[in-house]
């Protein structure tokens, strides 16, 4: 029994053993494995390479690096540049990129150049005269009277050959009568010697010819011939037809030989004499077809020829005289009244355009954005040619497809570092002076930040606030000065005012306020 009893206690010791023994395992496994697991991690980490630290930029983005931390003269420490944080590569390191909201916000909107024919449309100012071809002077080749005044009024129509005035003149007596002695000697003459009639019949011509060189109408001479006596007035009639522009005779008057008693002029064609400018002048040729429009008339649209180009220039306002020939019926067109000429023309050629929009013009250059991706907009500088009222030829600097901005291409320029990436076209920095990168961060989107307003100067457009710190830039709480995008930021903002503004950096330390909520 007690050998029994025995074999009992030592099979439970034995079970209790063993298993006291896969515990302490067990147990020992557990608290190695962490162990394991740190060393493991600590492994990787040390394997795993750190990123080459470069330099350190200024915080308010100024073109000040330092190759050991440091802090402004604000009191903020100089940011850290890692390899791989910079734009390296050459071909996107003069881009704009803004974020795709702010690109919807500022309703930026793009077309591609494409090669076209540029039409244009060359507009002057001018005035409708008379064609001076068209003219006539009524004037006397002897000294006379103006006896009665058949035409009386300036502005009457008159037609060719119609009677205008009678005039007296003694020399013009004498003269019909030397003529009707002269006819009548040369008929008593007649079966005489060759000599005398010969005699005659000169002095017949000579008196003909005398009155003819005096504009003496053929049918006075016949009548004068047919009745042998002289008539004391003469009558002038118009030379064409036509309006009376200006009149000098007045019944009683005595006059000279040369002297322009009248003036009729035929407006059935007229001249409209245009101004041109300087710069458009190439563009005109003679015999192109012009649209010729008056206010007086501003439902008819009148078609004429350019005849003409003056060869000569007014400095004063720098245009050139071209003259459209064109007709008047019904006397539509005055002389001296308005007109506005407009030429088409054109280039048979086809060149790479863009619209006139897309060009942001400083002066001195012209500037191109183009759309390289989704945010990313890089400027370019180009060269440009013909215009027309909505396109510009490009002689260099964008392709034919390539995408640019037409439209909130400004609102860019006051929402990203547009200056400093236009910077660039002036070369790459040296390396042994690396320059401080753009600030990715204000250019990609708009930083936010609170405060309170000190001061606003509405002249200058800019506005002085005290803010709490900037997550976005590192930047802690602080008084600053901002510019305002535009002017209308600042209708609302006084001195103490509490508000919450987004604001970009457009140039190296030039910040710029873009939205401001009270």
């Amino acid at each position: 029994m007690k050998s029994a009893t025995a074999i009992l206690f030592s099979a439970v010791a034995l079970l209790a053993a063993v298993g006291g023994g896969y515990w302490l395992g067990q147990a020992g496994q557990a608290n190695h494995a962490p162990a394991a697991a740190g060393q493991a991690a600590s492994a990787s980490d040390a394997a795993k390479p750190q990123p080459k630290l470069l330099y350190y930029r200024n915080p308010m983005g100024l073109p000040d690096t330092s190759p050991v931390p440091k802090k402004d003269p604000m009191g903020m420490d100089y940011i850290a540049v890692y390899d791989g944080e910079t734009a390296d590569d050459p071909a996107t390191a003069n881009q704009v990129k803004i974020s795709t909201d702010k690109v919807q916000k500022l309703g930026v909107r793009t077309e591609a150049a494409q090669r076209r024919s540029l039409d244009r449309t060359v507009r002057a100012a001018g005035r409708v005269e008379p064609d001076e071809r068209r003219i006539a002077v009524v004037s006397p080749k002897f000294e006379g009277y103006v006896e009665r005044l058949l035409v009386n009024v300036t502005g009457q129509y008159v037609a060719k050959g119609q009677p205008l005035f009678e005039v007296y003149s003694p020399e013009l007596v004498s003269a019909q009568r030397e003529y009707a002695i002269a006819v009548s000697g040369a008929a008593s003459l007649t079966g005489a010697d060759s000599p005398a009639q010969r005699g005659m019949a000169q002095l017949v011509a000579s008196s003909l010819q005398r009155l003819k060189n005096w504009d003496i109408s053929e049918e006075q001479i016949k009548a004068l011939v047919a009745s042998g006596q002289t008539k004391r007035t003469v009558t002038f009639r118009s030379p064409v037809s036509g309006i009376v522009t200006e009149k000098k005779a007045v019944q009683g008057m005595r006059f000279l030989p040369g002297e322009a008693l009248y003036q009729v002029s035929d407006l059935s064609a007229v001249w409209v004499v245009a101004d041109v400018f300087e710069q458009d002048l190439g563009l005109v040729k003679t015999g192109a077809k012009a649209r010729v429009s008056l206010n007086a008339y501003p439902d008819k649209a009148l078609t004429g020829t350019v005849t003409y180009i003056y060869p000569t220039l007014n400095a004063d306002t720098r245009t050139v005289p071209v003259r459209v020939e064109l007709a008047n019926p019904g006397g539509l067109l005055k002389p001296g009244m308005f007109a506005q000429m407009e030429l088409q023309v054109g280039s048979p050629a086809q060149a790479v355009t863009v619209p006139v929009s897309a060009v942001i013009d400083s002066g001195t250059r012209q500037i191109v954005l183009i759309q390289q991706a989704e945010g990313r907009f890089e400027p370019r500088e180009v060269k440009l040619g013909a215009r027309s009222d909505s396109f510009v030829e490009v002689l260099a600097g964008v392709k034919d497809g390539e995408l640019v901005v037409v439209a909130a291409n400004f609102l860019i320029d006051a929402e990203s570092n547009l200056k400093a990436a236009i910077g660039g076209f002036g070369g790459a920095p040296a390396a042994s002076a690396p320059a401080a990168p753009v600030n990715q961060g204000a250019v990609a989107s708009g930083h936010h930040a609170e405060g309170v307003v000190d001061d606003v100067d509405r002249q200058a457009g800019t506005v002085s606030v005290s803010h709490g710190p900037v997550a976005s830039l590192k930047w802690p709480a602080m008084t600053m000065e901002f510019v305002v995008a535009n002017a209308s930021l600042l209708k609302d903002l006084k001195p103490g005012a509490k508000v919450a503004f987004e604001f970009v950096e457009r140039a190296p330390g030039e910040w710029v306020i873009t939205s401001v909520k009270k």
